[in-house]
């Protein structure tokens, strides 16, 4: 009952908060709004372990939570469906996701989140309202590595809510490191329907559009200004992409 994740978080409590926090917004995703899963059936298929999910970020927890429900349902049988929301009751608790550090000591509902499977870092270009220049910081770079080891790990390569921002090269020294399976993932809608923060509903009757891609494949030969390249592409945020956006308006 008191066994732990790596991190030290008692399992038994992180799944009841998974499900407390599944049961608490299922409604938003699954009535009041609609969320649309698209290839969820490559998660049936991919290994326990080691497994890196790279996508956009339209919200701070939103679209955290939302990946949350369908690894859950997942888990469960459900492949692109989160109509039944029993799933919850059997979730799935070795999942994380890098956040700011800053972000997760904002108030006590970012903490409930750290203690879900929040892998903190410090961010090497921001603190706070200012942009800064720094080096990685070691300890951070471990505890990414840690949380593939032992489970699912789903990463925002832009590190900011802005559309069509450029990509960190962090999640690229990520892959050549660790050498995980890349799953690419595309979402939409999240902005719409939910504020910044993605906690207080913004609109009702969004279609909420959550996008698994077939894994990457990267044979350790490519410089990590290729990964990323190749990176940003499949979640459709390189340049090319805001130049079709741009030119559909």
């Amino acid at each position: 009952m008191f066994r732990r994740d790596p991190f030290g978080h008692v399992i038994f409590i992180k799944k009841f908060l998974i499900s407390s926090i599944g049961w608490f917004t299922w409604r938003r995703y699954a009535t009041i709004n609609h969320v649309k899963i698209e290839g969820g059936e490559i998660l049936q298929s991919l290994p326990e372990h080691n497994v890196l999910f790279v996508s956009n970020h339209q919200t701070y927890f939103a679209d955290v939570i939302a990946m949350l429900h369908v690894f859950c349902a997942a888990k469960n049988g459900r492949s692109n469906s989160l109509k039944n929301p029993f799933y919850l009751m059997r979730p799935k608790h070795d999942t994380y996701f890098v956040a700011a550090e800053e972000t997760m000591k904002k108030g006590w509902l970012p903490r409930v989140f750290a203690y879900v499977g929040s892998v903190s870092i410090q961010r090497t270009w921001r603190d706070g309202n200012q942009d800064v220049k720094r080096k990685v910081r070691m300890d951070d770079l471990t505890n990414i590595g840690i949380a593939l080891e032992n489970g699912w790990l789903i990463n925002f390569p832009q590190g900011t809510t802005k559309v069509y921002a450029p990509g960190r090269r962090g999640v690229a020294l990520l892959v050549k490191k660790y050498n995980p399976v890349v799953v690419p993932v595309v979402i939409d809608g999240f902005r719409r329907a939910f504020n910044k923060k993605g906690l207080l509903l913004k609109k009702k009757g969004v279609t909420l559009t959550v996008r698994f891609k077939p894994p990457m494949q990267f044979d350790g030969s490519e410089n990590a200004d290729e990964v990323l390249a190749d990176i940003m592409k499949a979640i459709e945020q390189s340049p090319e992409y805001r130049w079709e956006a741009a030119g559909t308006k």
